[in-house]
C-alpha cells in the first residue's frame, strides 16, 4: 500500500521522505528513467532524506537542488551555474556510467565529490545489442507480424521467406570498444561461431582467447557486422562517416547501443539509401528525445529502440543498489567510483 500511494505521489510531480538519523538531504532530479515506480528506493531511502522528482525541467534543476547536499541524477544536467549556487552541495552520485552531463571543471572548483555507476547494465547491453542484430539478420518481427495477419495460411508451401536469413557462423564481428560490454558482446559473437575483431585505446591487455586486435580502419573494411562499444570523446564523436561506412562491405551491419554521435546520421542514412550496407541498427541518436526530422526515423533497413539496452529490471535494480553503496562509501569517507574531475 505504501509503495503503491509513493508512486501516486510520484506521477504528481514529487515524493518527499524523511526518518529520525538521517544526515544528509538528498534530491534525486530524474527517477523516472532509473525507477518508474516497479522498483524500490529503499537503499537510497535508509541512508538519506530524499526528495524524489520522477523529472525536473532544466529551468528548475537550480530551485529543486535548493539547500541539498547531495544530488543524484541519470541524463539531467547539472551546470556550472547550478553547481556554484548550490550552497550545501557536496555529493553527486550519477544514477548511470556516463558523466558528461555534468561540469566537471565547476565540480572540481567546489570539491565535490561525483561517483558514477560501472558495469551494471554491461550484460542488458550485450544481450540487446544481439536482439538488434538478430532482427537485422532473421527479421523475426516481419515474419510473425506476416504470419499472425494471414500470410503463412495462404501461402502454397509449407515454409516462405519475406528476407534473406543470414547465419552468423562464419561471420566477422568488429567490435570497436573493447570493455566490459565490447567484452561480452565478443563471448556471445563466439558462442555464435564468429570471428571476433577488437579495437580499443590502450592495446597493451591481453585479449581473450579467438579475439585478435584491428586498427579501426581493418574493423570498418573487414567486418560483416560492426558494433561500437567506445565512449563518447572528441577523438570518436563523428567515428562512422561517409568515408568509413564506404569502406564497409556492402552485405556488412552497423551496430550501435553506446552513444548517438559516435554516427554522423545523415552519412549513414545516406549509406542505407544507397544500399551500401544491408542494415543498422541503432539504441541511441544524437539527440534524445530525436527531432522528428532525424534521418535515420525514415532510413531503409534501419532498425531504431529508445535508448533502453541498459534497462532491465534486473540492470536497474543493480543500479539502484550500487548507486546505495557509492553514497554509503561517501558518508563512511572513504568514497568508490569516483569520476576524475580533471
Amino acid at each position: 500500500m505504501l509503495a503503491g500511494r509513493r508512486q501516486a505521489l510520484a506521477s504528481a510531480g514529487q515524493v518527499t521522505y524523511s526518518a529520525a538519523m538521517r544526515k544528509i538531504k538528498l534530491v534525486i532530479l530524474d527517477a523516472h528513467a532509473t525507477n518508474p515506480g516497479d522498483l524500490s528506493w529503499e537503499p537510497i531511502e535508509a541512508l538519506a532524506d530524499c526528495t524524489i522528482y520522477p523529472r525536473t525541467p532544466p529551468a528548475e534543476v537550480l530551485a529543486r537542488v535548493g539547500d541539498a547536499e547531495a544530488v543524484m541524477l541519470n541524463k539531467g544536467v547539472l551546470s556550472a551555474e547550478t553547481i556554484r549556487r548550490a550552497p550545501n552541495l557536496r555529493y553527486v552520485g550519477i544514477l548511470a556510467t556516463g558523466w558528461n552531463t555534468i561540469d566537471l571543471p565547476a565540480a572540481k572548483e567546489r570539491g565535490l565529490t561525483v561517483s558514477n555507476v560501472p558495469g551494471y547494465s554491461t550484460d542488458s547491453v550485450a544481450q540487446h545489442t544481439f536482439a538488434l542484430l538478430l532482427e537485422l539478420t532473421n527479421q523475426v518481427g516481419l515474419h510473425s507480424v506476416d504470419a499472425r495477419s494471414g500470410g503463412w495460411a495462404r501461402n502454397p508451401d509449407y515454409c516462405y521467406r519475406l528476407s534473406p536469413q543470414i547465419e552468423l557462423a562464419g561471420l566477422t564481428l568488429g567490435i570497436i570498444g573493447f570493455g566490459q560490454i565490447g567484452q561480452a558482446v565478443a563471448r556471445i559473437g563466439q558462442a555464435f561461431g564468429m570471428t571476433v575483431l577488437a579495437n580499443r585505446r590502450d592495446q597493451t591487455q591481453r585479449l581473450p582467447p579467438g579475439v585478435r586486435y584491428a586498427s579501426v580502419e581493418e574493423i570498418f573494411a573487414q567486418s560483416d557486422v560492426v558494433s561500437l562499444h567506445c565512449p563518447l570523446t572528441p577523438e570518436t564523436a563523428g567515428l562512422v562517416n561517409a568515408q568509413r561506412l564506404a569502406t564497409m562491405k556492402p552485405g556488412a551491419f552497423l551496430l550501435n547501443a553506446s552513444r548517438g554521435p559516435l554516427i554522423i546520421e545523415q552519412d549513414l542514412a545516406d549509406a542505407l539509401a544507397a544500399g551500401r550496407l544491408a542494415g543498422a541498427a541503432v539504441d541511441v541518436l544524437s539527440t534524445e528525445p530525436p527531432a522528428p526530422d532525424n534521418p535515420l526515423l525514415k532510413a531503409p533497413r534501419c532498425i531504431i529502440t529508445p535508448h533502453l539496452a541498459w534497462a532491465t529490471d534486473a540492470a536497474r535494480r543493480r543500479l539502484i543498489q550500487i548507486a546505495a553503496d557509492n553514497l554509503r562509501a561517501y558518508l563512511a569517507g572513504h568514497p568508490v567510483h569516483l569520476v576524475p574531475l580533471d
